[in-house]
């Protein structure tokens, strides 16, 4: 029996030394030391050795066993090595080329328009005030000449929290507040942008939820003159140097008198025509009080316009949805403006 598992030994060795490939060896290790392998065949004889042979036969089949194991085990590391340089020769990097540009946002277009209008106002040393969203009624309605059962109020189709709460229809609420603030002290000059919102039905040019910026200027010698001048300055920074306004007579209960701006824009054949962008007046003497003026001393203008709309009109969009339904195909035309 020592002699099969010597002659086991130098044939096992023999032939693992040659094998060509992970496979191979796989096959041959359970062909020689596997649980039915030869090694194992050998041994189920030793029952038949006398009580001497078995200590010497034992030892002779644990050496042959590793010897075996140390043949395979070396040649599998041979393996893996080979394995893995190919690999990093199939896969090597060139560190030398361009890395890959990772996508970058943008601002959102209604963002970029309210910034632009900051911008401009605060040019002209205007701040810019921030309100709550959910308003209280005599804040939004009462304190800007609007009493209960005001039938102007039907313009203006509420979203109710309670019988006191609602959210604000417009950002005039937040002239109110400054003007509280300032305690009857001049100059005031700020802008308001921020969100409103309407019982409306969402169409190409209508929204539940939209966005206007507000302005108030309150001081003394306040004309309607300086309104005029105020928005010819935001219009031009706005389209254009060569854009003009108009002011047409209209009605709000919060300011008199009041009018309705619109601005010159040219056609794409050419014609120049006359687009309405936002509402203007003369603060109401009522408004001035509420918010701790005298009318008799103080004056002031304040006009209002919806984000919106300028966006539609800037960028030439026909649809004020598209705002709205995160299409990345439309969003991405402005991240580069």
């Amino acid at each position: 029996m020592k002699e099969h598992l010597l002659a086991l030994k130098e044939e096992a060795l023999e032939v693992l030394e040659k094998v060509a490939t992970a496979k191979e060896l796989a096959d041959l290790r359970v062909k020689y030391s596997g649980k039915k392998g030869a090694l194992t065949e050998i041994l189920r004889g030793m029952g038949k050795l006398s009580a001497e042979e078995r200590p010497v036969v034992g030892q002779v089949a644990n050496e042959v066993r590793e010897a075996i194991e140390e043949v395979v085990n070396r040649k599998q590391d041979e393996f893996t090595k080979a394995e893995t340089n190919e690999r990093l020769q199939a896969e090597k990097i060139d560190v030398t080329l361009p890395g890959r540009a990772l996508p970058q946002g943008g601002l959102h277009p209604l963002n970029k328009v309210i910034e632009q209008i900051e911008d401009i106002f605060t040019g002209m040393g205007y701040r810019v005030a921030e309100g709550p969203q959910a308003e209280t009624d005599y804040y939004n309605f009462e304190a800007l000449n609007l009493p209960k059962n005001h039938p102007a109020r039907d313009m203006q189709d509420s979203f109710y929290l309670t019988e006191d709460l609602l959210m604000r229809t417009h950002t005039s609420p937040v002239q109110i507040r400054a003007m509280e603030a300032m305690k009857g002290e001049t100059p005031i000059k700020v802008i308001c942008p921020g969100t409103v919102f309407r019982r409306d039905d969402d169409d190409a040019t209508h929204s539940f939820q939209f966005h206007q910026i507000e302005g108030l200027v309150i001081g003394k010698d306040i004309r309607m003159s300086d309104l005029k001048g105020t928005l010819l300055q935001f219009a031009r920074e706005m389209f254009g140097e060569s854009t003009e306004i108009r002011l047409r007579p209209s009605f709000f209960p919060f300011t008199e008198p009041s009018a309705e701006v619109d601005v010159t824009f040219v056609k794409k054949n050419g014609e120049r025509v006359w687009i309405e962008i936002l509402g203007c007046g003369m603060v109401h003497p009522k408004v001035l009080e509420m918010g701790g003026f005298d009318p008799e001393v103080y004056s002031g203008f304040a006009f209002g316009m919806g984000v919106e709309r300028i966006a539609i009109l800037k960028y030439g969009i026909d649809d004020i949805r598209h705002f709205y339904n995160s299409d990345l195909s439309f969003l991405k035309q402005f991240a580069r403006q």
